[in-house]
């Protein structure tokens, strides 16, 4: 290979060189600057090397470099034509008598809970940055899993390799040299041919690769190519030389595994330390019986594992992922199912059928239950009667009725002389919660309490006081009712409204607030994506009121691009002059810079000023005084105000039949289960009514939560497109939804595989709920490993 320019490519760099640094380096030896010189000396000339690096990293660098560094730079150059260059800056080309590097091999004494700093090149600077991968032992490092696999063993000619191009090359190493290319910056520069063509691999700061690449030894490189000059390059390539002996390549020339990784760790390092650790994988628990895995067609563990790291075929990866997402699947269905058994196993308050007041109850009303309602209600009559604590999902659409279903086994309760609860997630909910209880109980000499943000000390105090004496009553409140402070003296059912609106731990307050286990019960109108999940392993027992009330109508769903938002303003006219409502709704309360969308404030002004002059539009949102929200709710509901403009403070609890059209302004910026929320503000009556989405969406996935919208009015519809969209979310974690607590399973597109483990762990649990016995010892093991710290979570949904 070429390293030095000669003749007049040599005199038109080093002349120009020579006189900058006689007049100081001040930038004044040609006629522009010196960078751009050197720019067009490199488009000029067609080779190669370390005279060539070091002029590119020059020109790039050179307006920002002082004096001193200047003078260094162009030194360091000279040097190279004049063989002067100190020894530490000159290229040395590589010697061929340097011994190629073997990877050390992991010590078989090592096991899967052998720390990960216990590997070759791993130490603990290393192993402290693994562990924010969630990887501390060996185990855990071969349940780290690839994210993607790259296929590099399809080697390619080197004249075949273009700009551009990903390319896995195979060569000889034709030589090596390292140098400096201005202020500290090394380029180790190697060269590889094959029998087509050469190309330089270009390595900045890294002068061990000078030693690695030992010339005339075969190599294979993998990386993007650039064009530099006449020639290719690819910057900083994952490269490995062909070991000796019948030793497997681990970073190209086969399928690779790429991981996510933490900032000081390299894919390289990664998956050297699993390449490594496999020799561990024999000895990793397997705790799925033989005949189980013969009986599904399961790969064995230990070939699993390899196979997801290293396949040797797409076969065998997909083979290895079944087995590896059953055992996902399965253990957390253990826990689940454990979690279940043991429950049930613990007293609840006995509350037996048939009480006289649910009767009263239902005899006062001036309307029948629908017949899912009753269905519901016979289900949750059943576990409350069983004396074991009921752990019940309500689900119904918008306006099926599930408040009242709850209504009912709240008055239940106190029939037989326990307290119960019902937090809803903001203050419009709990008031409209509020006023419909007392409406409904007080004509049955039941007690309903208040407990709610803002309430004056002293009916706080006396509300406080009442909960912890133990008397039967009903309180109504925000999550209020689980801070500090608050207990409950007898607390045998616990209601949660809308539990997607709140975090798993306050749901748990709720049920921690009792002397004893509760009943819980909670209620959702579009169950997000985790509650699917919960549903799925059957932690929860599920009701579903799956009909509505007779006379409504289905909301019809329309999506308007911004600059067509003058149809819906001309649909709210028409509607409000026909003696109806209107909501319009915004993200934001106020205007940002950060953010450019319509706000709330801003648009009441607007659209009373100038679209609807003649109508009243009110103003609310979730900034405002309680009694401020409480006034102007009431001004919407009695019809002295036409249209509200509003945040989406309003998502539950308000309920105004006379409501008939819903504008919803960035609707792309919403997410599926808040936009239904929304929605179904309207059509709470008999009349025909609209909802209209504004915006222009500039995602995929924006995109399809609009076309599910129009599409359909279905809750359960729109909940299993959230699932495909976002994703389950952490199944027994924090999270409501996003990254699932599943490293390889798919809730959407592994559903065989989690009806199979589903039913295999129910199984278990049904003849050895604790797994005790000496059989199960192992799946016991495996549960306490992997989930046992998050099973408590899990018990709220």
């Amino acid at each position: 290979m070429n390293f030095l320019p000669e003749g007049k490519a040599r005199d038109a760099l080093v002349k120009p060189l020579k006189l900058e640094l006689k007049k100081g380096c001040a930038d004044t030896a040609t006629a522009g600057s010196m960078a751009g010189y050197l720019r067009q000396w490199l488009a000029n000339y067609p080779g190669s090397g370390p005279v060539v690096a070091k002029v590119g990293a020059l020109a790039s660098a050179y307006p920002s470099l002082g004096t001193a560094a200047r003078k260094e730079a162009i030194t360091g150059i000279l040097a190279l034509f004049e063989g002067t260059a100190p020894a530490a800056k000159a290229p040395v080309l590589a010697a061929s008598v340097a011994p190629a590097v073997k990877r050390q091999v992991t010590p078989m004494a090592i096991g899967p809970d052998t720390p990960v700093a216990r590997l070759a090149g791993i130490g603990a600077r290393r192993a402290n940055a693994f562990k924010q991968l969630g990887v501390a032992n060996i185990e855990d490092l071969l349940y780290h899993f690839p994210r993607v696999w790259q296929d590099r063993s399809n080697l390619i000619d080197i004249i075949a390799a273009k700009p551009g191009m990903h390319v896995t090359l195979k060569g000889k190493v034709r030589g090596a040299a390292t140098f400096r290319a201005g202020g500290r910056m090394m380029i180790t520069e190697i060269g590889v041919q094959d029998g087509t063509g050469v190309i330089f691999a270009m390595y900045f700061n890294q002068p061990f690769r000078r030693r690695q690449f030992v010339v005339g030894s075969t190599v294979i490189v993998s990386g993007k190519v650039e064009a530099r000059g006449s020639h290719l390059q690819i910057m900083n390539p994952e490269a490995e030389v062909l070991p000796e002996g019948d030793e497997q390549l681990i970073h190209s020339g086969r399928v690779v595994p790429i991981y996510p990784l933490t900032r000081e760790i390299s894919q390289k390092v990664l998956r050297q330390a699993v390449w490594d650790a496999l020799d561990c994988a024999a000895r990793v628990p397997d705790a799925i019986p033989e005949r189980w895995a013969n009986e599904m067609g399961l790969a064995p563990l230990a070939e699993s594992l390899r196979q997801i790291h290293f396949p040797d075929s797409e076969e065998q990866r997909l083979r290895a992922r079944n087995r590896l997402v059953f055992d996902e699947f399965f253990v957390v269905g253990l826990g689940m199912a454990m979690r279940k058994a043991g429950r049930k196993a613990e007293l609840g308050a006995m509350i037996p059928r048939g009480g006289a007041l649910p009767k009263r109850l239902l005899k006062g009303l001036p309307f029948e239950l629908t017949r899912a309602q009753l269905r519901v209600w016979s289900e949750i009559e059943d576990d409350l009667a069983k004396g074991e604590p009921m752990q019940r999902l309500v689900q119904g659409d918008v306006g099926s009725g599930k408040t009242l279903v709850a209504a009912l086994a709240l008055v239940s309760a106190v029939e037989q002389g326990y307290q119960a609860a019902m937090m809803a997630p903001t203050e419009i909910l709990a008031e409209q919660h509020l006023i419909n209880m007392r409406a409904w109980f007080e004509p049955l000499g039941i007690e309903v309490l208040p407990l709610k943000q803002g309430q004056k000390a002293a009916g706080r105090r006396e509300v406080l006081a009442h909960l912890a004496s133990g008397r039967p009553l009903v309180a109504v409140g925000t999550q209020a009712l689980i801070q500090e402070g608050v207990e409950f003296g007898n607390l045998g059912l616990a209601v949660v409204d809308e539990q997607h609106r709140f975090g798993v731990l306050q749901r748990l307050g709720l049920a921690k607030k009792a002397k004893m286990r509760p009943h819980v019960l909670v209620m959702t109108a579009t169950p997000i994506p985790r509650t699917l999940a919960m549903t799925a392993y059957g932690d929860l027992d599920v009701s579903i009121v799956d009909e509505l009330p007779p006379g409504r109508t289905p909301v019809a769903t329309r999506w308007l691009l911004p600059q067509a938002r003058e149809e819906a303003y001309d649909a709210v006219r028409i509607q409000v002059q026909e003696g109806r409502q209107a909501y319009v709704i915004y993200g934001l309360v106020e205007e940002s810079e950060k953010a450019e969308r319509r706000a709330a404030t801003q648009m009441a002004v607007h659209l009373s000023q100038d679209i609807f002059p003649e109508f009243k539009v009110e103003l609310l949102h979730g900034r405002m005084k309680p009694e401020e929200k409480d006034a102007a709710m009431e001004r919407f509901k009695s019809g002295k105000a036409q249209i509200l403009c509003s945040t989406t403070v309003i998502e539950v609890g308000v309920d105004v039949p006379n409501a008939t059209l819903m504008m919803i302004e960035d609707a792309d910026r919403f997410g599926l289960a808040q936009l239904h929320q929304l929605r179904g503000r309207v059509g709470r009556g008999a009349a025909r009514s609209l909802c209209y989405l504004i915006g222009r969406p500039n995602t995929e996935e924006g995109i399809k939560r609009l076309e599910a919208m129009v599409r359909t009015t279905d809750g359960f519809e729109i909940a299993e497109e959230d699932l495909r969209l976002r994703g389950p979310g952490e199944i027994l974690g924090i999270r409501q939804s996003g990254i699932p607590d599943f490293k390889l399973a798919s809730l959407v597109t592994d559903q065989a595989i989690l009806a199979e483990a589903k039913a295999r762990a129910e199984a278990v649990i049904k003849d050895d709920p604790r797994l005790e016995s000496r059989d199960n010892a192992p799946l016991r093991d495996l549960v306490a490993r992997r989930i046992e710290k998050k099973l408590q979570l899990a018990e709220v949904g």
